[in-house]
């Protein structure tokens, strides 16, 4: 009798931490991966290097997915939205001197380039 309690009681446990387990495995997202697109007024090939160098200190921006259409004065990526929020790339950017989706250099406190 006490063999079967203990068995009960050994498989109730183990279910509760496989539940529990699945829980914080599949309800926790690391990564949310998504397009971004910013408009750069003032783009020029030169100004391309100032904008790698904002966005450089950003472990979310993936850096290998930058691209500038010239034509259209605007920017491309792909970023981490778990790891940082489209304003903050916005910001970088006018921080750097260049206006970027409507934030401009003197609204953060910079000089424009």
């Amino acid at each position: 009798m006490k063999e079967r309690l203990l068995v009960r009681v050994v498989r109730t446990m183990v279910l509760i931490a496989v539940v529990v387990v699945s829980i914080f495995e599949t309800g926790c997202r690391r990564t949310d991966v998504r397009d971004f697109e910013v408009s750069i007024p003032k783009l020029t090939s030169d100004k391309e290097v100032i904008v790698r160098q904002a966005l450089a200190r950003f472990g979310g921006v993936d850096k290998g997915s930058i691209k500038f259409d010239q034509k259209s004065k605007k920017l491309i990526l792909k970023y981490d939205s778990m790891q940082l929020a489209k304003k903050n790339i916005e910001i970088a950017i006018a921080k750097a001197g260049l206006e970027a989706n409507g934030v401009t250099p003197s609204s953060v406190g910079a000089e424009a380039k």
